[in-house]
C-alpha cells in the first residue's frame, strides 16, 4: 500500500532535464492555465526573436507569447528550449539560435564526459 494523500498532486514550476539532450530547462506557467518549458537563463531581445517564438514573463510569474510587431527595442523575451535543443532537429530560425543551439550541444557533450584521469604523481622523463 502506498502513501494516500490528502489532495491531488500539482505539477510545480522548476527546473528539470530534457528528455532529449540532459540540458536543464525551466517550467513556467502560462496565461492559458498550462505550461511551457523555456530556455533556462536565456532572455534575448525581442525584436530579434520571430514574434510566434517570443514568451513575455508577466509581473505574477506567467508567460505569454508576445506577437506585438515590432516590440520595444529594450523588451526582454524567453524562448522554448525544445528551439534552442541541440538532440531535436529543428529548422534555422535566426542565426543566433543556432549559435546556442551549437552551444549547448557542447555543453551535453561536456556533461556527460567523464572527468579526466588525476595526474600521475611523477613527472615525465622529458630528457
Amino acid at each position: 500500500m502506498g502513501l494516500v494523500e490528502k489532495g491531488p498532486r500539482r505539477l510545480s514550476d522548476g527546473q528539470s532535464r530534457c528528455p532529449a539532450c540532459g540540458l536543464l530547462q525551466e517550467r513556467v506557467p502560462t496565461l492559458e492555465q498550462d505550461w511551457v518549458l523555456l530556455e533556462p537563463d536565456m532572455n534575448p531581445l525581442a525584436h530579434t526573436v520571430p514574434a510566434e517564438h517570443r514568451w513575455i514573463e508577466l509581473s505574477d510569474g506567467r508567460v505569454t507569447v508576445y506577437g506585438v510587431c515590432p516590440p520595444d527595442q529594450f523588451q526582454r523575451c524567453r524562448i522554448e528550449h525544445r528551439l534552442a535543443c541541440p538532440a531535436q532537429p529543428m529548422p534555422d530560425l535566426w542565426p543566433w539560435l543556432t549559435t546556442l543551439r551549437g552551444e549547448n550541444a557542447r555543453r551535453a557533450e561536456r556533461q556527460n564526459d567523464p572527468k579526466p584521469p588525476p595526474p600521475s604523481e611523477q613527472w615525465p622523463d622529458t630528457g
